[in-house]
């Protein structure tokens, strides 16, 4: 039998465009989750230092040449991490002391090498014994996020072995891209990161089937974010009303089971630390009927593989 884990969504906000008020936040409430027993803790899409919901928002944001708009992208770009670089360096420190799995989305920014310049939006896995265990780059950056971030790699399409079963992520809607879901299938993964801006009723439905169909636990990420929460420079063309309590992500963090039903449901406008405590022998429950890696695959008609790039 298989010990039991407990788990934890930090749901709330980072302090937008503010990389080290962030990461002081960021530490802070890891380390509350973990007081707590979580031995698995995760944060939302691009935690650090937020979601840029001002692309969608604000309806100046995208046009041409608009100096709010490279203002605030300076910013964003100014407040970004290194991978690896000393935000790195403390969160593995953390998971290290800790004894965590620690999983947090990042905008990236690279500074050296092929990509020389360009922001990614990254899902950063730190482990246990102290290091970062695996580094995603979303694929396809959706819609308007094209503005703001390159296209990653196949890098980090695996899930990590850690004492409390296999990891893996995956960001938004890399959770709608049919062999993104294979490639984290095939590696066995225990507990799964779904990471997004917000967990709405479409995103609810794309991490219950993933649950469903890998036959694992899906930790759904969701951040909170505020009209008061928009780059003072874009604020006033909001679509969203002038209203600066308004949720514009509304959180809808939730814990689902590898029969797709939740095992917490979802929580929306607060800042909260969702938490279960996970049985993975349901996980070797489920796999009797259902077992795309294994016997419901048919690897006689199907081939798969990765070309993995670099990072």
């Amino acid at each position: 039998m298989r010990d039991p884990v407990s788990v934890a969504i930090v749901q709330g906000s980072p302090v937008f465009l503010d990389l080290e008020a962030s990461v002081a936040k960021t530490l802070a409430l890891a380390e509350e989750a973990a007081r707590s027993g979580a031995r698995i803790v995760t944060f939302g899409e691009t935690w650090l230092p937020g979601y840029p919901a001002w692309l969608d928002y604000c309806s100046d944001a995208a046009l041409w040449d608009h100096a709010p708009s490279k203002e605030v992208f300076a910013r964003l770009r100014q407040n970004s991490i290194v991978v690896p670089g000393r935000e790195t360096e403390l969160f593995a420190q953390l998971a290290g002391d800790r004894e965590l799995t620690l999983v947090i989305g990042v905008n990236e920014r690279v500074e050296s090498g092929p990509g020389n310049g360009t922001l990614y939006n990254s899902l950063l896995t730190f482990s246990p014994d102290g290091r970062l265990a695996n580094h995603h780059r979303k694929l396809v950056p959706t819609y308007t996020e094209r503005l703001v971030w390159g296209q990653g790699d196949g890098g980090g399409l695996e899930s990590v072995a850690t004492p409390s079963g296999r990891v893996g992520g995956l960001i938004c809607w890399e959770h709608w891209m049919p062999l993104a879901r294979q490639a984290l299938h095939n590696s066995g993964e225990d507990i799964h990161i779904a990471v997004w801006p917000t967990v709405h009723e479409m995103h609810q439905i794309a991490s219950r089937h993933y649950a469903f169909e890998a036959r694992c636990f899906v930790l759904a990420a969701g951040l909170v974010m505020r009209v008061k929460d928009l780059p003072e420079e874009l604020r006033a063309s909001t679509e969203a009303g002038q209203n600066p309590e308004a949720f514009l992500l509304r959180g809808g963090s939730a814990i689902i089971g590898p029969d797709g039903r939740y095992v917490v449901e979802p929580v929306y406008e607060q800042e909260t630390i969702v938490t279960a405590v996970l049985d993975l022998n349901a996980i070797d429950r489920e796999k009797m009927t259902l077992d795309v890696s294994g016997h419901y695959s048919r690897p006689d008609v199907f081939t798969f593989q990765i070309g993995k790039g670099s990072i």
